[in-house]
Order: C-alpha cells, then structure tokens, then sequence
C-alpha cells in the first residue's frame, strides 16, 4: 500500500476523472482491496478537508463520493454549459415529493393527496430521470405498481439519506396549500432538485 499522502493523490487523481460518485467498495479496489474500510474513509476526510475553502468541494453522497462544484459557484459553471437544465411542470415536482416523503406509494397513493390524476408522463418523466424507480407491488386487487426514489436522486440533491431531506415543517411556509388538501397531508410542493426548476403545470 502506498503511504498516506500517495494514497490521498491516487484517490484525488479517480474522483477528480470520474462524472458520477465513485462508491468506497470501488475506491478500495485502486488499492486492490488492501486498504481497509475505516481507513479509506480516514483518508477520504482528510482529503475532505485538503479542500476546505476551495471552489470544489468532495462529499459523500447516496452512492459514494465525488467532486462538486460549491453551490455559490454553481450559477457562475453554468453559464458554460451549453445546454439548460430540464424544467419540470408542477405536477412532476409535486409527485416527486410525495414519493420522497411518503415512500414506497402507488399512483393511486399520489392522487388521493394531489386530488388529481397523476399522468403516466408524469411517472415516465420521474423514472426517465432516474429519480424515481418501481419497488414493489402492493398486495391488492390490480397489484399497483409501488414507486420509491433512487440513490441518484439523492446524488442529485446532494444528500446520503432519506433523512436528510429537510422536514415538511421547514418548506410549509413556502408551500401553497390545495384548498382540497388538509395541511398536515400536503407534500413539499417544489422539491428542491439539482439542476431543476419547477415551471407551471
């Protein structure tokens, strides 16, 4: 194994080439698995922390660890993209939210809180993405289809967990509450997403 400082260059060298997070089980085979878990994550704090104040950040995600841009630079790395992000409708965003926080739901789930049809565009948009993936069949006459979000849509928002996401209690205030849908059931209206926007249904 090379020494500490070599094995923080080997592991900058992969995230720094790599588009998507780059998971520790890979990470460990840079080093053909003789590095041990504890201490890879060690290693990958301290590289963490090498680049603390700078424009790019390294963070652990859902499915492992990459390089990003910090959000306040953000809107300045896209101005060279040459093409603009997606913008999704009201009731793509609404949708996504109600999976992601009353996961796992079926269609008839989500309508019963939006009070409206979910179109299949809607759950074909999600899973194009790759936001949102089929898990199950609900035991019921029809067996329903049993959606819940994916570890790229964690990558995507910048979080390693479910738990992260912020609770309803924050966003509510920002919100506009269906009169048809008590409060206490309404979903975040506009999850937050990277590289999104919520436009008019």
């Amino acid at each position: 194994m090379p020494n500490p400082t070599e094995a923080k260059r080997i592991l900058e060298a992969a995230l720094l080439a790599s588009p998507e997070p780059v998971s520790l089980a890979d990470l460990r085979r840079l080093f053909d698995d003789q590095v041990g878990g504890d201490t890879l994550k060690n290693l990958l704090d301290e590289l963490r922390e090498d680049w603390s104040g700078r424009a790019v950040e390294l963070v652990s995600l859902a499915s492992g660890w990459r390089f990003q841009t910090r959000p306040e630079f953000q809107p300045f790395a896209e101005k060279l993209q040459p093409e603009k992000p997606p913008r999704y409708s009201r009731a793509v965003m609404e949708t996504l939210a109600i999976i992601a926080y009353r996961q796992p739901v079926t269609r008839g789930d989500i309508e019963d809180i939006r009070g409206v049809t979910v179109s299949t565009n809607v759950i074909k948009s999600l899973e194009a993405r790759s936001w949102i993936d089929t898990v199950g069949y609900r035991d019921v006459p029809g067996r329903p289809a049993l959606y819940a979000t994916t570890k790229t849509f964690l990558d995507d928002l910048g979080l390693r967990s479910l738990q992260e996401l912020p609770p309803l209690e924050q966003i509510s205030s920002t919100l506009e509450l269906a009169p048809h849908i008590p409060p206490s059931e309404e979903p975040p209206a506009a999850a937050r997403t990277a590289g999104s926007a919520a436009a008019s249904d």
